[in-house]
Order: structure tokens, then C-alpha cells, then sequence
């Protein structure tokens, strides 16, 4: 027995979009560094700070003001 269900409206709001990015950035970091466009060192230094700031924004993050609408 299927239960059909409206698909779910996804939210445009870009405080969803954050972790996302850093995500990207850090990936970026890491193909710069294996371009040799970014030294070694400055790669070693860049990546621990985006993980950092990830888990800042998971921690700090309450709901945003679309997500309270449901």
C-alpha cells in the first residue's frame, strides 16, 4: 500500500548553505595544496580551522527563523 505525500518544500535560506561551503573550501584547500598553488604549511593550518568553524556554526546554530514556520 503506497502512501503518496507532498513533496517537501525545500528552504532557500542560505544559513542552510553555510556548512555546505566550508565543506567546498576545504576540499579547495586541499587541491590548491596538491597544485602546489598553497605552500604545505599554509594547507596544514587552513583545514583544522574550517573543521573548526563547521562545528562552531552546527553548535551556535539554533533554527533559523523558516525553520520555526513548521
Amino acid at each position: 500500500m503506497e502512501t503518496s505525500q507532498a513533496p517537501e518544500k525545500k528552504c532557500s535560506c542560505p544559513c542552510h548553505k553555510v556548512v555546505g561551503l566550508f565543506i567546498a573550501l576545504i576540499g579547495l584547500t586541499f587541491l590548491l595544496g596538491a597544485f602546489n598553488v598553497l605552500s604545505a604549511k599554509v594547507v596544514e593550518v587552513t583545514w583544522p580551522i574550517l573543521v573548526v568553524l563547521i562545528g562552531f556554526k552546527i553548535v551556535c546554530s539554533g533554527k533559523c527563523k523558516c525553520c520555526d514556520k513548521t
